[in-house]
């Protein structure tokens, strides 16, 4: 008995002081907060606090709905929530901190504009917690307009750590919460137009694991994602072209294998166009080629991968004038790369059908066909400006071969 009254009067004190204490005061208090009750199960907390827990998380979170705009000391605030909410057996605290509109303040957390970094990052930890308490919390969030909040939050972010915190969160939205998953989904698409390369790649990753949680494709993924093989960042188009050979299985395979084959051929208006992707500070100061001449060379690439991937695949882009454009790639003087991935590609092609073999060795004439098979991935070294002409030139009609093929 006399254990208990000790402990309670400690409680008591330590509130008094809480109340009383200045900004460094209630600092402190929660430094020490942390770093003892880490992992602790929500009777244990309660056990700490001589079973008057709810008190002292009471006034933190009064605190913080008071504070938090002015950021004092705002992720030491968030990681004492979290270790409340994230308790086990501790579905009190969590009931508590909704009360008090605890999420809303969490996703206002992640919109301002002079926020931290590491603040935000916190923020998206403690409404981790919230949605992994189960599928009611997660559409709470969502309600509360939460899928926008962090997905601006991971465009915006300039910290690795706030985006892939953003990044987990949307996953964990999208997963048992079949009312709102489309809404992730869209969420994810719209984010693959940012202007943060890391942002692009992390929602690309998510949306391959997305996709499969929605189960069918929406039309309006093929134009932001075929233009993710314009960037400069090989790790974004590693994730493009994953995502890309994903969605072979959906209803969009058609539109995207007509956009991958168009990429073969800028127009001059694209090649004109000094997009804004040419200003990326994080991309090297060397003599870049334009976009439009990188998403040329992926999808050369892209068409050779899903030709090897699938006869049907390889028969379907042959019809969709591939080979013709292939050879426009392979006379683009101005980007080697373009002219390298388009040769390996049409090489597998010629190689693997017949007719296309015939209908390439007429367009290229003896010299320079041979020239191209003996070793096509150094044939834009090779080969003359009057040669390159001729394959930008060529006149092989590709729908003249579908019956060919079959």
């Amino acid at each position: 008995m006399a254990k208990q009254q000790s402990a309670t009067s400690n409680i008591m004190s330590l509130l008094q002081e809480w109340d009383k204490g200045s900004k460094s005061v209630r600092a402190k208090i929660l430094a020490n907060f942390i770093a003892n009750n880490q992992n602790k199960t929500g009777p244990e907390l309660e056990a700490e606090f001589a079973q008057a827990a709810s008190l002292f998380f009471t006034r933190l979170t009064a605190w913080l709905r008071l504070t938090y705009m002015i950021g004092t000391c705002l992720k030491l605030q968030l990681q004492a929530i979290t270790i409340f909410v994230s308790s086990s057996s501790g579905h009190k605290f969590l009931s508590e901190f909704m009360e008090v509109g605890g999420v809303l303040t969490s996703l206002e957390i992640l919109g301002l504009r002079e926020g931290k970094d590491e603040d935000k990052a916190q923020a998206l930890q403690l409404l981790m917690s919230i949605a992994s308490a189960g599928r009611n919390y997660k559409e709470l969030i969502c309600e509360s307009y939460g899928i926008m909040a962090v997905a601006e939050c991971l465009a915006r972010s300039k910290s690795e750590e706030t985006q892939d915190a953003a990044r987990m969160l949307l996953q964990v939205l999208a997963e048992g919460n079949p009312k709102f998953q489309v809404q992730v989904y869209k969420g994810l698409i719209a984010l693959l137009s940012s202007s943060s390369p890391k942002a692009q790649q992390m929602a690309t990753q998510t949306l391959r694991i997305v996709q499969r949680i929605v189960g069918h494709a929406n039309p309006s993924i093929v134009e932001p994602v075929v233009a993710l093989l314009k960037s400069y960042h090989l790790e974004v188009q590693y994730e493009a072209i994953e995502l890309i050979k994903d969605l072979m299985e959906y209803e969009v395979q058609e539109s995207l294998l007509r956009s991958l084959v168009s990429s073969l051929v800028p127009t001059k208006d694209e090649i004109k166009k000094q997009p804004e992707i040419l200003d990326d500070p994080s991309v090297p100061e060397l003599k870049r080629p334009l976009p439009v001449f990188v998403q040329q060379a992926a999808a050369a690439k892209v068409i050779g991968i899903l030709s090897h991937q699938s006869n049907h695949l390889c028969e379907r882009l042959i019809q969709l004038r591939c080979v013709s454009n292939l050879m426009v790639a392979m006379g683009n003087e101005d980007h080697a790369d373009s002219q390298r991935q388009a040769s390996i590609t049409l090489e597998y092609l010629v190689r693997t059908f017949p007719i296309v073999d015939e209908n390439v060795n007429e367009a290229m004439g003896d010299n320079l066909y041979q020239l191209f098979l003996n070793n096509p991935d150094s044939l834009y070294m090779t080969m003359n400006a009057v040669q390159a002409d001729v394959l930008r030139s060529n006149k092989v009609n590709i729908p003249g071969i579908v019956d060919a093929l079959d």
